[in-house]
């Protein structure tokens, strides 16, 4: 069994599409101006009105792990990150119009 055909499952794709959007926020709280703290971070995101413009940020680098996953022809995999990456656009459509 082959590198690709051992990760290519449905949970594979899903997580990696909901940690590396984390790990992304994670790393613009990391390089705020300010060291500011989580909390006060946050408020100044809120505050902005640009939580939205944040997390389509953070989930941008979905696309590159999906074409990854397509590269390798691991359709599965590829799935998951795509039907993650629909949860996120649907997370920034309630955020940016019902909240």
């Amino acid at each position: 069994m082959t590198l690709p055909e051992k990760y290519d499952k449905l949970i594979t794709g899903i997580v990696s599409g909901l940690v590396l959007p984390l790990i992304i926020a994670f790393f613009a709280f990391l390089f705020a101006r300010g060291n500011p703290n989580l909390h006060e971070w946050i408020n100044k995101i809120a505050t902005a009105h640009v939580q939205t413009h944040i997390i389509t940020l953070c989930v941008f680098p979905n696309v590159l792990i999906f074409l990854l996953f397509n590269h390798f022809d691991m359709l599965r995999a590829s799935r998951g990150v795509l039907g993650i990456t629909i949860f996120w656009a649907v997370i920034v459509f309630v955020v940016k119009f019902l909240l």
